[in-house]
């Protein structure tokens, strides 16, 4: 490198001083090239290296084209990237739009509450503690690493919570409905509320609309995003706009129509997504105007 360094500087080139490779600069070691022949019952066979024992955790599907072995917080994955052909599941001809909030993660417009587990907050306890240990070591030192890697591991097993979560709840949309329905939100905009910014970072509300996106893809269903402007305030049985602030729970319109806030949410995204939108009656409309 300093060979390089020391011609580009004779030759008048930009110099480009010869950065210093950390150990930990990359994480992961690419294959592009995997074959079937790599993998033998509890071993891989990786090139360069040799057969490395591994804990399949899944039955491989389909052909091997790539194999990433990745290091992270002091342990190695062998990640395998297959060519599968896709799996559709039988229609049910049903639909149903979802409502995502913080006092519940999920609402369906079936009537069906996923709670908010709020993994970060029961998790807090241990990463407050861990990130007091790491601020008060001394930088650079082998016990100031050690309890950066126990943090590391404290945010981990929170992160893979949140997945677990929205792999458990996206796989069951996608095994009941056809059309799935989600709000289109704007949750960089929404965490500006300091009051509801860390409740609203936890649920990972944009985690579940990915999850439940590719395996609907996967599935032959389908996944659309609407608009969410007035979605709680309008009635999804008349139309009417029923203006209401979040202490307001339940949703209550004149024309009869009684129901929790987050259901009536969820039913007006699933009508957005099918094209249907509830018009008031005259009657309805003499009454809003006065």
């Amino acid at each position: 490198a300093f060979q390089h360094f020391f011609r580009r500087i004779k030759r008048g080139e930009k110099p480009g001083f010869p950065r210093f490779q950390g150990k930990n600069r990359f994480d992961s070691l690419s294959y592009p090239q995997a074959k079937a022949s790599m993998f033998q019952g509890k071993f891989i066979r990786v090139p360069k290296i040799g057969d490395v024992r591994v804990k399949m955790h899944r039955h491989m599907n389909g052909s091997p084209k790539t194999l990433v072995i990745k290091r992270k917080n002091g342990r190695y994955y062998v990640m395998v990237t297959c060519v599968v052909a896709p799996s559709p599941i039988p229609f049910s001809r049903k639909q149903v739009g979802i409502d995502l909030g913080v006092k519940h993660f999920s609402i369906t417009s079936d009537r069906e509450f996923f709670p908010a587990m709020r993994f970060l907050e029961k998790g807090l306890r241990d990463i407050k503690r861990w990130q007091r240990t790491v601020s008060r070591r001394k930088k650079g030192s082998h016990r100031r690493r050690k309890a950066v890697a126990w943090l590391a591991k404290a945010h981990e097993r929170v992160a893979n919570q949140r997945k677990d979560l929205a792999h458990k709840i996206s796989r069951s949309l996608v095994d009941r409905y056809d059309l799935i329905a989600f709000e289109k939100l704007n949750v960089k905009g929404m965490v500006k509320n300091r009051p509801l910014a860390k409740k609203i970072a936890d649920a990972a509300w944009r985690q579940l609309i990915d999850f439940t996106t590719y395996k609907a893809e996967w599935a032959g269903k389908e996944v659309k995003l609407v608009d969410p402007y007035n979605t709680s305030q309008a009635c999804s049985e008349c139309g009417q706009i029923v203006k209401k602030d979040l202490s307001i729970r339940v949703h209550s319109c004149s024309c009869g129509y009684t129901e929790d806030r987050d259901i009536n949410a969820a039913r007006n995204i699933l009508h957005r997504a099918m094209g249907y939108a509830p018009q008031p009656t005259m009657g309805q409309l003499e009454l809003s105007l006065f």
